[in-house]
């Protein structure tokens, strides 16, 4: 008695093991079957806008250089890397943005001379998962999908407003309009010249676009006094340099710029906004842009045109964001500056706002056949139907274990959404035939046929009326 107790203890201890956790990583996601599917629905869409823009999809591994994000503007991206060293003492990093990855690439594509061996432009897309350790909010995570679009060698305006049709194109294809979001516009050539005319050098000019970038997420006066302690600018110009980034028109721009010595590619800049938002007219899309000089974007890379997409409801974070970055391949080893713009549109804000919106659409299981024999004797004939099926572009789910009533079968084939079950019966077996049931027919006249085995592939033609 006292060992039989003994096991019973042994057995309920053993009951109270903890097992594995079953949560995924904090601000990591796991994605079920119907979690899958509009997450492939999300990228079909990405990827449809793409190839009728004519951009081909590329892809790299998760796992990079360090060196690649090792900049020192002070980005938060920097601070932000899943980087460690590995076995073979290599300092790696999970990407936590795929521009630097795109620049490398199109080096590795390069000779001895500096030319790129490919045919200019290059137009590519992807669609990578990024991580960034940082604070988990609403529509941030630590990791997240990116779609990317990026135009190399363009060194004009219409590589920007070709990016800025995809996105809208994109948003009218799922519903979403003009009221719904918008697309702020800036430049940094043309800041760059007003903070060059208050005062702000070329080396302290993309530190301080950094800070800048963070003036809705901590505000002015924090603003102001992180320009001064880490990028040297005196008081009175941080406060102009706020003051400038007030502007919300290009009417607005102008008169900022009015006062000041601008240099000549500052003023060339300024007419190439305003040759952007004609040529959004002419695209048909520029209800969906407005000037905001606040706009320079986090990154130290971008070098002209930067644009940024938010929800008109102020609810969400940034939607998506990008501009011209003509000197990254440069930093990188490029012998002259390669012209480049590209954009990044991650995959949790936009679901936001498509849940927000209602315009996600229902995205059930769809399943063409569920193929089931009769007993255990008919499985070796069931096997054979499933593979004609298959082989004739069906989707086929297998029952491989018959059930003793017929109502089981038919219960699992609507939870899989299955709209025809083949029944392999010995009955019409022995006169080399199928039974398909469709279960989407409510007439029960005629929603089952017998079908020759020899015309099964011939599914698609079967009529249920």
């Amino acid at each position: 008695k006292a060992e039989k107790g003994k096991g019973k203890k042994g057995k309920d201890a053993a009951a109270k093991t903890p097992g594995i956790g079953v949560e995924p990583v904090t601000g990591a996601r796991d994605f079920y079957p119907e979690d899958m599917r509009v997450r492939n629905w999300l990228f079909g869409a990405f990827r449809e806008v793409a190839d009728r823009f004519s951009f081909q999809e590329y892809d790299a591994p998760v796992l990079e250089h360090e060196e690649l994000y090792k900049r020192k503007a002070g980005e938060e991206i920097v601070d932000q890397m899943y980087n460690f060293e590995d076995k073979a003492g290599f300092k790696v990093t999970l990407r936590p943005e795929m521009t630097p990855t795109l620049a490398r690439m199109i080096l590795g594509r390069t000779n001895d001379k500096g030319e790129t061996k490919m045919l200019l432009p290059v137009k590519w897309f992807s669609i990578p998962q990024c991580w960034r350790f940082e604070t988990t909010q609403r529509g941030r995570k630590r990791e997240h999908y990116q779609w990317n679009m990026d135009i190399v060698g363009v060194s004009s305006i219409t590589a920007e407003v070709e990016l800025l049709a995809a996105i809208t194109t994109f948003f009218t294809n799922l519903g979403i309009t003009a009221k719904d979001v918008g697309i702020k516009i800036n430049s940094r050539k043309v800041m760059g010249g007003i903070m060059k005319a208050k005062g702000v050098s070329d080396e302290q000019f993309a530190a301080v676009c950094v800070i800048v970038d963070k003036l809705d997420k901590i505000g002015p006066d924090a603003v102001m006094e992180e320009m001064q302690t880490k990028c040297n600018v005196p008081g009175p110009t941080a406060k102009s340099i706020i003051e400038a980034m007030s502007a919300r028109s290009l009417a607005e721009l102008q008169t900022q710029c009015d006062g000041l010595n601008l240099g000549p590619e500052a003023k060339a800049s300024v007419d190439e906004l305003k040759s952007l938002f004609s040529m959004a007219e002419s695209y048909g899309f520029a209800d969906f842009l407005i000037f905001d000089a606040s706009v320079v974007r986090g990154l130290a890379y971008y070098t002209g045109i930067v644009f940024e997409c938010f929800d008109r409801t102020g609810e969400l974070r940034a939607i998506c964001g990008g501009g011209r970055y003509d000197r990254l391949l440069s930093l990188y080893g490029a012998q002259s500056e390669i012209p480049c713009v590209g954009f990044g549109f991650g995959d949790c804000v936009i679901m936001e706002l498509l849940e927000m919106k209602g315009l996600v659409p229902p995205l059930e299981r769809e399943t063409d056949f569920l193929v089931a024999a009769f007993n255990a004797d008919m499985l070796g004939p069931a096997m054979k139907v499933a593979g004609m099926l298959r082989a004739s572009g069906a989707c086929v789910d297998f029952q491989g274990e018959p059930k003793k009533k017929i109502g089981q079968t038919f219960d699992y084939a609507n939870r899989i959404g299955a709209r025809l079950i083949a029944l392999v019966a010995p009955g019409e077996w022995d006169k080399g035939m199928i039974r398909i049931k469709n279960l989407r027919s409510d007439n029960k006249d005629t929603n089952q046929k017998d079908v020759l085995l020899a015309d099964v592939a011939k599914w698609r033609d079967l009529t249920w009326e």
